[in-house]
């Protein structure tokens, strides 16, 4: 059980803070963290290895700036360390959870619970639902459930996932303070 002050204690050092072009290389290193499980499925050396991971991040960089060109991108921040991204789009009808990644040494410490209740608390505020898509193979989906989320499409090979602020804002604050 993890220790409820404890836990304030490092949500308050963790803040966001708008991504800049500089912060692309810190981007390309969140995303290659993200991609182990595809990495080791590759035959190649490293600079293939780096290639890849390089023509993927600018593929998927372009699909988000298309799909949500007005998406709030952030760094997010651990004693103004940057520790991982949040690309979240907050349009007229509904808030898209677009991405959500922190470095490997930074996972699993409650951090990406805080900034997804915390983005959960802002859509129960203005009575709109969240809405994500998680690989079929990303744990993170776990998660999403114990946050309120459930599938709403399966398309084989995403489940498309939505949280109802007036079904689930009580048990998002159940569950995680």
């Amino acid at each position: 059980m993890q220790n409820l002050h404890a836990d304030k204690e490092v949500f308050g050092r963790v803040k966001l803070r708008p991504a800049a072009a500089d912060d692309q290389a810190f981007l390309l290193g969140v995303f290659a963290s993200t991609r182990g499980d595809e990495l080791a499925l590759l035959n190649g050396d490293e600079n293939q290895k780096a290639a890849f991971i390089n023509m993927q991040f600018n593929a998927q960089s372009r699909q988000y700036l298309a799909s949500y060109p007005h998406a709030d991108n952030s760094i997010v921040l651990l004693n103004d360390d940057p520790v991982g991204r949040l690309l979240v789009d907050r349009g007229a009808r509904e808030f898209t959870l677009v991405d959500v990644a922190l470095l490997p040494s930074h996972r699993g410490a409650g951090i990406g619970t805080h900034l997804i209740a915390d983005l959960l608390r802002e859509a129960a505020g203005a009575a709109k639902p969240v809405n994500l898509s998680v690989w079929h193979s990303n744990p993170a989906k776990k998660l999403y459930e114990r946050l309120g989320f459930s599938v709403a499409n399966d398309d084989g090979v995403y489940w498309k996932m939505s949280w109802q602020p007036t079904t689930n804002a009580c048990q998002t604050e159940r569950n995680n303070y």
